[in-house]
């Protein structure tokens, strides 16, 4: 007996949490996704760059990597900006 009760908490929860799901984000289109995909691609870049930076034996290698990431928040910024999609023609 006891185990049909406890069935039945377990169906209970399933089905609170399934109620409880937040509504579907909605979706973006073909340009969005580009422009999503292509921030979070520079992000992870950057984050490598700087990594790397961190371990630079060199000030000519330093210097390199410093105007990588400069040239990847330029990238970064001109996506966050409005309309960038068409100056950038994409």
């Amino acid at each position: 007996m006891a185990r049909g009760w406890e069935s039945k908490s377990v169906e209970a929860q399933q089905a609170e949490a399934g109620e409880a799901r937040p509504a579907a984000k909605p979706r973006l289109t073909r340009e969005e996704a580009l422009r999503l995909r292509e921030r979070e691609n520079l992000r992870l870049a950057r984050q490598h760059v700087l990594e790397q930076l961190k371990r630079s034996p060199s000030a000519p290698l330093t210097e390199m990597l410093m105007a990588a990431v400069r040239e990847i928040e330029s990238k970064l910024a001109s996506l966050a900006a409005p309309g960038s999609a068409e100056r950038s023609g994409h």
